[in-house]
């Protein structure tokens, strides 16, 4: 009793119940664990053969093995070996270390957008975090002091690194979930289990290993994995155990400490691996709604409204038609609502459309994204698909020549067109400029022509009193009087790409048509990201 008193003092644990907390080891045959090889990605079959011939051990491990074992071609492959970085590093010619908390090996295949990362790992040592180093504040406040650590937890237990080698059944402990923690060899087609992840997973149980509140502490990020996971295999019919989801609520707060990068990367997962709608449904159904991180409660909050829903069903589809997704579409139809209102507020204050909109933008970057990716690419690429939806009010002239050859033209094209699907735009406007970015030269310059002799005839008629942009579900903002013969909703996207002459004298019907040179290419450049595909 005195000797168990002592240990628990110096965080020790007695050898027999640490030995049983490993498990046992199980290897099941192809006959129980059914997995098809041919599922198996070639890249990640051609790691494990370099890692064995090398003399190592080398598993596909994770999601993977889960996916393969209820029948799904998993989208990315891991592999577990007990070779380390280094050595991992030395075999292949395209291989890089990377991280800190947990180094691990990226091998790449391939190049540009068609390359592929299989991610290796080495087994890990359970370690006993009462016997770890402890170091104040987080990764981030504590950089310095983390230098040379390979084991180390925060003061609230949250593990800042983990890099001490182990055998395997000491790196299956030290894995999350029982479903996650089985190790695959495509070789001999036995799969290594030692939590019953195997049961668990013909029994539908999302289960943690150990204890769920001590793992929630230490790493945070485990309460979003459970969310995602129940999100993702829902529809196969798979359940967070009780015991499991218990803590999630009471351990939110330790969310707190995890650095906005990670957390804003945990976010994109949830909204960009085909099950977001799903996602959604879960954490508020697990009472997660709100406080995991600022920008995705903006999104739980307005996924109902008409275009945000449209944008993240769109996002799954395509996710399971195997196309590209980019965070910057998804993030910029979530917040359009604030970028619209924004807009259409300074409009009626009598501000020039075209700053009107970029003082809109930098607000709602300031609002909701921060420092947090928004300044960057992601950041770039939301502001051009927002500048350009007024180009699409454009039609006549070289505009929508010029237009078409923007780099990201499909997805801004593709954001117009959920636009128009949801009612805030005309879809007549969306479906010209699907035939006009499919057409050749010579018809696009008929398209413009006679775009041009319809604007002409309107023009003759009676003016109308513009108004600023507004969603059909608005409340109707106050009107601007500016006079046109236009769509009286469409007057400041014009405005807003209208050379400094034509804006100051819109309704001069009289001026001499400028004869053109006729193009010789022929369709739109491809921007490639949200919408490769003609329409959404």
């Amino acid at each position: 009793m005195i000797k168990k008193f002592i240990d628990r003092l110096l965080g020790k644990s007695p050898a027999k119940s640490k030995k049983l907390q490993f498990g046992k080891r199980e290897e099941v045959g192809p006959a129980v664990h059914c997995i098809d090889p041919k599922l198996v990605d070639e890249r990640a079959l051609n790691v494990v053969r370099t890692l064995k011939n090398a003399g190592f051990e080398a598993y596909i491990v994770g999601g993977a093995v889960r996916d393969l074992m209820v029948g799904l071609a998993p989208k990315d492959f891991d592999v577990a070996t007990n070779a380390t970085p280094e050595q991992v590093k030395g075999l292949f010619r395209r291989a890089f270390i990377i991280g800190r908390r947990f180094r691990i090996v990226h091998v790449v295949y391939g190049r540009g957008r068609e390359h592929e990362v299989i991610e290796v790992s080495t087994f890990r040592a359970y370690m006993d975090n009462a016997a770890a180093e402890q170091v104040a504040g987080n990764e981030k406040t504590s950089k310095s002091e983390l230098a040379g650590m390979k084991h180390a937890v925060d003061s609230t237990g949250r593990v800042l690194r983990d890099n001490v080698w182990g055998p395997q059944e000491e790196d299956a402990v030290r894995r999350d979930f029982t479903i996650n923690a089985m190790y695959y060899d495509p070789e001999t087609q036995i799969v290594v289990d030692y939590h019953h992840g195997i049961k668990d997973s013909k029994d539908r149980v999302i289960r943690m290993i150990g204890d769920p509140a001590t793992r929630y502490r230490e790493d945070p990020v485990r309460i979003i994995r459970a969310v995602r996971f129940a999100a993702k295999l829902s529809g196969l019919g798979f359940k967070l155990e009780a015991k499991t989801a218990a803590p999630l609520i009471r351990s939110q707060e330790l969310l707190a400490e995890v650095p906005q990068s990670r957390l804003f990367d945990e976010m994109l997962k949830l909204l960009q691996t085909g099950h977001s709608l799903a996602s959604i449904e879960q954490l508020k159904a697990l009472g997660l709604a709100r406080g995991i991180y600022p920008l995705l409660d903006v999104v739980v909050q307005r996924a109902d409204q008409p275009f945000v829903k449209a944008a993240l069903r769109d996002t799954d589809r395509r996710v399971g038609e195997g196309k590209p997704v980019v965070a910057s579409f998804l993030l910029a139809c979530v917040l359009w609502s604030d970028v619209r209102d924004g807009w259409a507020k300074r409009i009626n204050e009598r501000q020039h459309a075209h700053p009107a909109l970029q003082d809109a933008i930098d607000d709602v970057f300031n609002a909701h994204i921060g420092d947090v990716s928004g300044r960057g690419k992601l950041g770039g690429d939301m502001r051009e698909m927002w500048m350009m939806q007024p180009r699409f009010e454009k039609r006549v002239g070289s505009a929508p020549f010029g237009l078409t050859e923007q780099p990201r033209f499909r997805a801004a094209f593709d954001f117009m067109r959920l636009r128009a699907e949801t009612g805030e735009i005309e879809e007549v406007l969306a479906d010209w400029w699907q035939e006009f970015s499919l057409a050749d030269d010579n018809l696009r310059q008929d398209m413009v022509d006679q775009v041009r002799e319809e604007q002409q005839q309107q023009r003759q008629r009676a003016p109308r009193v513009h108004k600023a942009p507004v969603s059909r579900d608005a409340a109707p903002a106050a009107p601007a009087a500016v006079p046109d013969g236009r769509d009286d909703r469409t007057r400041p996207q014009a405005a807003a790409d209208a050379p400094d002459d034509e804006a100051a004298n819109p309704l001069d019907a009289d001026a001499p048509k400028k004869r053109r040179r006729r193009r010789r290419s022929t369709g739109p450049k491809s921007g490639g990201e949200q919408a490769p595909d003609a329409g959404v």
